[in-house]
């Protein structure tokens, strides 16, 4: 007859707990909801019944962003773009164009690194070279009727910072507890996510996004891609056709195109 052993509750306990730890650490880092490691702008407030915020990453990318300026014109559509500051450094005239025509500049970092796995130091760079890059490039057009006009709106909306871009998105929407703090220090008012995601970061026909974007609804903050964060240059011919097809609708349904920080 053989012996019954004793299981020591802390061998079973010990890895459920860490396992659970690093589920709950997982989910924390990537979902868009997610206030584990500090609060995140998902969505715009309740007074916002009838607005959306449109919002592009990975740009300015000459292949799209030109077009999509030109089509956003059109139907009077503000947005927020979160910039690349290598791309910046590549296209500071676009960076100025999309300012110029009204539109948010925001903190995609310089690189485009997940930023979960980076020090405290590391993380501050990547947002410290974005933004001076970004500055830099703005900086040519302060003195021109753009630029004055540019001033004029930053003030109006409450949005006026001593650095150029007050709010950004961590790459791939990942965040660790450094983060925030990091983000505060540097007097970022906010990291945003989103609440609608249209899968759009890959060639595809524009069909298929047209179906996505059929599920915004009022306060959302859309999340799409003007550039490819791997190269310039990157295909986003499904993006434009997609908008082209949504713009006039939204428009003729009530909805409010706004930046985040309006």
């Amino acid at each position: 007859m053989r012996e019954c052993t004793s299981v020591e509750p802390l061998a079973i306990g010990v890895p459920i707990v860490a396992a659970a730890g690093a589920g709950l650490a997982a989910w924390g880092a990537v979902a868009p909801s997610s206030q584990l490691f500090g609060p995140v702008l998902k969505r715009l407030p309740s007074e916002s019944r009838r607005r959306i915020a449109l919002t592009f990453d990975d740009g300015p990318n000459p292949a799209i962003t030109p077009r999509l300026l030109a089509l956003l014109e059109r139907y009077n559509a503000r947005s927020t773009f979160f910039i690349i500051g290598r791309y910046a450094a590549q296209c500071p005239d676009l960076v100025r164009e999309i300012a110029a025509r009204g539109h948010l500049l925001a903190n995609h970092t310089h690189t485009h690194p997940n930023l979960f796995w980076l020090t405290r130091a590391r993380i501050e760079r990547e947002l410290r070279q974005c933004e001076e890059t970004v500055a830099a490039a703005l900086a040519t057009m302060k003195s021109s009727p753009a630029g004055e006009a540019l001033q004029m709106r930053e003030v109006a909306a409450g949005a006026a910072s001593a650095i150029a871009m007050p709010w950004m998105r961590p790459p791939f929407g990942i965040r660790g507890p450094q983060l925030n703090g990091v983000a505060q220090a540097r007097g970022i008012r906010g990291v945003v996510t989103w609440s609608h995601n249209c899968l759009d970061w890959k060639p595809q026909p524009a069909a298929q996004m047209i179906a996505r974007l059929e599920q915004v609804r009022a306060r959302d903050i859309v999340l799409m891609h003007d550039g490819d964060y791997r190269a310039q240059g990157g295909d986003r011919a499904h993006v434009l056709a997609a908008l082209e097809h949504w713009l006039p609708r939204w428009r003729d349904a009530g909805l409010e195109f706004v930046t985040i920080a309006q």
